[in-house]
């Protein structure tokens, strides 16, 4: 709904390419530990049904009903007891597919055992209670965070397996029933992707608010670390170079002095502003504290944050409130040519540069 969250961000609800890694790597943990959890629900009541199907089932369908039960039991506790949670999104995704694929196939292989038997009565009331196993699958789509390309995913291998289940069946179904529940089922999923998509809007609005320094909008240091510990990773994994710039203003103290902490709050505002429209797509710039500012720049080597950042200090960083330029000194570090994977290390090697820029005059870019 209108304010939930930044107009930006509305794709964000279709798809998951657009998300930034912080929001990813949240993400995932959140959908891993509900994956664990409704695997522990699956593995604590499937076996408990097994008393059930014996009381009021056929033997030798009881028999094998519970094989299927006890296989599936002890998938779940696989799912509970060993799957990593690594803050992957892809280790996510492959979670709920084995959480969705182990009583999606049960319900296939009970559906064939039911089908070789006529039961009546009691048996047949507790037959018809297994035709409800992909009803609560769909409901518990809702738990989970997803977009709507996500949800689509993991609910359409559902309702297809509903429909084969049909069909394996297809001399003795009845199509006027079998189209009725497949409705709901389709009702159920649309409900429960709603429900899955709202969840993720609330959380975009709420890791939006902590992440983020409230009064210039740029991203908090809490959040910076953990992004550039991302990048870090990720630069490492692929072999990838990644730069990083600590921006310091100069002279900033003037400012306030002169003309107010109002004025200077105004100038660190314009600053992120005049930053974030020279940045490219994947920069990050985070707030360190008062007057500093980290640039994280994936993808970077040495020579392509060079020239960027020049290119920054070129187009200017705004003005102060006497109207001249506002200008800052710039200590650049990068993870292959420094030869630092370490991020303390890395954020310590641009700080010092940035301090030597100030000792050479200011207004300038240390890289080395």
């Amino acid at each position: 709904m209108p304010g939930e969250i930044a107009s930006d961000e509305t794709g964000w609800l279709l798809s998951p390419h657009q998300h930034m890694p912080l929001l990813q790597q949240r993400r995932a943990l959140m959908l891993v530990n509900r994956v664990r959890l409704f695997a522990l629900l699956f593995a604590i009541l499937t076996p408990l049904w097994i008393v059930v199907d014996v009381l009021a089932l056929p033997s030798g369908l009881w028999e094998r009903l519970a094989t299927l039960r006890l296989l599936s039991t002890v998938a779940f506790t696989a799912l509970v007891l060993w799957y990593p949670q690594d803050g992957r999104l892809k280790r996510a995704y492959q979670g709920m597919s084995m959480l969705f694929a182990i009583p999606t196939l049960f319900y296939i292989g009970s559906h064939m055992l039911m089908t070789q038997y006529h039961l009546e009565g009691v048996s047949a009331a507790v037959g018809t209670g297994y035709a409800f196993l992909p009803f609560v699958l769909l409901a518990a789509i809702a738990i989970f965070p997803l977009t709507m390309l996500e949800s689509l995913a993991f609910t359409m291998p559902v309702l297809l397996a509903y429909a084969l289940a049909w069909t394996l069946d297809w001399s003795v179904a009845s199509w006027p029933s079998f189209g009725g529940e497949f409705w709901l089922l389709s009702l159920l999923a649309a409900v429960s992707s709603l429900a899955s998509i709202s969840q993720l809007a609330f959380i975009i609005a709420l890791v939006g608010q902590t992440i983020r320094d409230p009064l210039t909008m740029a991203f908090s240091r809490r959040s910076g670390i953990e992004m550039l510990e991302l990048q870090l990773v990720n630069a490492e994994r692929n072999q990838l170079p990644l730069a990083i710039a600590f921006i310091d203003l100069d002279h900033f103290k003037g400012i306030n002095d002169a003309f107010g902490h109002a004025a200077g709050d105004k100038t660190l505002k314009l600053l992120v502003q005049q930053i974030q429209q020279n940045m490219r797509r994947g920069d990050v710039l985070v707030r360190w504290g008062g007057e500093e500012f980290v640039l994280l720049m994936p993808n970077t080597d040495r020579v392509q944050g060079e020239v960027a950042l020049e290119r920054l200090r070129q187009n200017g960083l705004g003005l102060r409130p006497d109207g001249t330029p506002l200008t800052a000194s710039i200590g650049l570090a990068e993870r292959l040519a420094d030869k630092c994977n370490a991020r303390r290390q890395l954020v310590e090697l641009a700080d010092a540069r940035m301090y030597r820029a100030k000792q050479l005059g200011r207004n300038q870019v240390v890289s080395r």
